[in-house]
């Protein structure tokens, strides 16, 4: 099942995402479930599977797409998880590298990602996102991926000259990660060890890998960051980037206003947004 959060005549909504269109779930569960963050926290997405074979309510362009989890507890970012990625910025650290983001850095599919003014170093990281589906603290690895609800794409936009010591600060400007589109659940992924994910920067490839390759895998994240804070459903890990970022090209290869930047992982779909120039949004 792949599910979506969206904006209706300016109000939010989430579905069942399907090849005939949207089937609207806000109208049959939002009393009790108001967001999907909701549903997962409150252990429905089997409930909410029996409406997958109804009618749909909308096409996908009847609506506007919002990032999947409009506002997670937590968003904690893995940094450095790829070999070729820790070759790339001369990385030893065995130790898993973690950060932050905010939810209002977010937006969502076919969404304007917002390249800040300030920079000329914006960079592009596509990444697989894990979505925890229920609360635990010092949750074991082999009880790991029994705390995930699904996982999705993410476009993890990295302004380069504004990570300085720490990661945090190049990570949060205003919508400038991409999440989406859609959430896969476990039942149709279920080894998130062996998706190929790759990454495109106006139709061609910068980035490609498979999560085979991740250095720390999703059970052993997840036990390290439950080891010291608590997790609940609807928080959101992002599990690292591969090589072939633009900081580390030669020439370097960052993006500019009217780009198209997509990431795509298998079983999961393809992440699509176009970058725009702050100073515009500001007016």
């Amino acid at each position: 099942m792949k599910l979506i959060s969206y904006s209706y005549n300016r109000q939010e909504h989430y579905g069942i995402l399907t090849q005939q269109g949207i089937i609207d779930l806000t109208t049959r569960l939002g009393q009790q479930f108001p967001d999907l963050k909701s549903l997962i926290s409150g252990g429905a997405l089997k409930h909410a599977q029996s409406y997958s074979n109804e009618r749909p309510d909308f096409t996908e362009e009847e609506i506007n797409y919002l990032p999947l989890i409009t506002h997670p507890n937590k968003i904690l970012c893995v940094g450095m998880n790829y070999a070729d990625k820790r070759l790339e910025f001369d990385q030893t650290d065995p130790a898993p590298t973690l950060f932050v983001r905010f939810a209002d850095s977010q937006t969502g599919h076919k969404c304007p990602v917002i390249k800040p003014a300030i920079t000329n170093e914006f960079d592009y990281e596509g990444e697989l996102a894990v979505i925890i589906g229920k609360d635990g603290i010092h949750i074991s690895e082999k009880d790991a991926l029994s705390h995930v609800a699904g996982y999705s794409c993410y476009m993890d936009g990295s302004v380069r000259d504004w990570q300085h010591t720490w990661f945090t600060a190049g990570k949060n400007w205003p919508q400038t990660g991409g999440f989406g589109p859609c959430l896969t659940t476990t039942d149709e992924i279920p080894d998130p060890a062996n998706l190929v994910i790759s990454t495109y920067l106006n139709g061609n490839r910068v980035q490609h890998d498979n999560t085979s390759n991740l250095i720390h895998k999703i059970p052993e994240l997840i036990a390290y960051i439950s080891s010291f804070t608590a997790l609940s459903a609807g928080d959101v890990i992002i599990t690292g980037s591969p090589g072939g970022v633009g900081k580390k090209r030669i020439p370097p290869l960052f993006m500019k206003v009217g780009d198209c930047i997509e990431v795509e992982i298998e079983k999961i779909g393809r992440l699509t947004n176009f970058i725009v120039d702050e100073t515009r949004c500001n007016k």
